[in-house]
């Protein structure tokens, strides 16, 4: 008698999962690793020959909404003026996660509009090949030396992605950065930091473009739950009509 009550109960889950099963929708969603290529940097060269900045990533899909990511680059960047020059060449790499605000029906493995969070390093040589200045005793003309250092920022980057041939994807980020620390005492500064800017400000801002290469690895489905039907007003309103009848002198006759 027990094993009869529990093949019923069994039996009964396992027809109660079917019906939930059916209503809900899935929909599948391809796992990518993605390989990036920043075509902003070498672009912006050929209008300001005094900044070169290189950049690629790789991001690994975890699930339909978050992606772990890992970019690097190069910079190599020059100054000069009347009284003084500047050079610093580096690179820089950063780390951290990708969210996709898109729900998965909406971006299904293909569009991807949301946000990154990143942690950055920065390291570079910088030196000043010549300065001048003009005192009381006269003009005293001389250089500082190459110099390493390693700076540290953390990055918000929201941007947009869509999926424009099969496995091909074209999209823009917007990089707000935070200088953590800019890795130099307060005698000597740099001027520019590889994958951050402006050693000056301590946000700042920057815009990559990227094409993407995306290669699927695994299918996931994704199961959306399917909205619960609204109540139709105008049968509730026919129901009430039938069960109330108002005539022209507003009296109500029963049916």
């Amino acid at each position: 008698m027990r094993t009869f009550k529990y093949l019923t109960s069994l039996l009964g889950f396992l027809v109660l999962n079917i019906i939930q099963v059916h209503a809900q929708d899935t929909i599948p969603i391809p796992l990518k690793i993605k390989v990036g290529i920043d075509v902003l940097g070498p672009a912006t060269y050929y209008s300001d020959k005094n900044v070169l900045n290189m950049e690629a990533y790789i991001s690994f899909d975890l699930d339909e909404s978050k992606a772990v990511i890992v970019s690097a680059g190069s910079s190599n960047y020059k100054f000069s003026q009347y009284n003084y020059s500047y050079m610093s060449s580096g690179k820089f790499i950063r780390f951290g996660m990708d969210f996709n605000l898109l729900k998965p029906d909406k971006s299904r493995g293909k569009y991807w509009f949301g946000v990154g969070l990143r942690y950055g390093l920065s390291s570079f040589n910088s030196e000043v090949p010549f300065f001048d200045k003009t005192g009381y005793w006269g003009t005293i003309v001389s250089s500082i030396p190459s110099r390493k250092t390693l700076a540290q920022f953390v990055e918000i980057s929201p941007g947009v992605r869509a999926e424009i041939f099969k496995n091909f994807s074209m999209g823009w980020s917007i990089g707000m950065r935070l200088l953590v620390s800019s890795g130099s005492d307060k005698d000597v500064r740099p001027i520019y930091l590889p994958g951050f800017g402006s050693a000056a400000k301590v946000i700042t801002a920057g815009i990559n473009y990227f094409l993407v290469w995306n290669i699927p690895f695994k299918t996931k489905n994704v199961i959306m739950k399917k909205p619960a039907p609204e109540e139709n007003e105008d049968n509730n309103t026919e129901n009430g009509n039938k069960e109330n009848t108002g005539t022209t002198d507003g009296s109500i006759i029963r049916q």
